[in-house]
């Protein structure tokens, strides 16, 4: 399910979907990350380079008296790499790797996820809620000589950020 139009650019990240839900579990997140990989990046990836991509949710409650109160934060981080043998795709999230045999499939693991928990029931009381949602390529992962070749280059910078109200 990437976006394959010709309006889909390969440094931008768009956000199909970011739905939070608050029920006796606390409050959950999903969403749904759409972008393609410019080819420098592509270039790397079946170079041998890993790639990490990172999600980061704060959740604020709103204060009139002082700055706003993080209830939570919480952060994932997917790591995509190419194993030249298998010619496979490996996507590995926390202890969990899982292998694809296309880059498209694999791109779709790692760009959406249903159900994140973002904080327990107890830690959100009636005040107004929101959050502070990123996505990005995280770039401070890779191999050092590598970050410092990619410094400003605009095929690299992957990231969208969203402020959503909890209804």
């Amino acid at each position: 399910m990437l976006a394959t139009s010709p309006a889909a650019r390969a440094d931008t990240v768009t956000l199909d979907g970011l739905d939070l839900t608050r029920n006796e579990e606390g409050l959950l997140l999903s969403f749904v990350a759409r972008f393609q990989l410019a080819p420098a990046v592509e270039d790397a990836l079946q170079k041998g380079v890993p790639l990490f991509f990172e999600a980061q949710v704060d959740v604020f409650r709103d204060r009139w008296y002082w700055r706003d109160k993080r209830v939570s934060s919480v952060t994932r981080t997917w790591r995509l790499a190419y194993q030249p043998l298998t010619r496979k795709y490996r996507v590995t999230f926390g202890g969990l790797s899982q292998h694809f045999d296309t880059l498209s499939d694999a791109l779709v693991a790692v760009s959406r996820t249903a159900n994140w928990k973002l904080a327990e029931p107890s830690q959100l009381d009636d005040g107004r809620l929101y959050i502070e949602f990123s996505y990005q390529l995280d770039t401070t992962q890779m191999p050092r000589p590598m970050q410092i070749g990619i410094g400003g280059q605009s095929d690299w910078s992957l990231k969208v950020e969203r402020v959503r109200r909890l209804n």
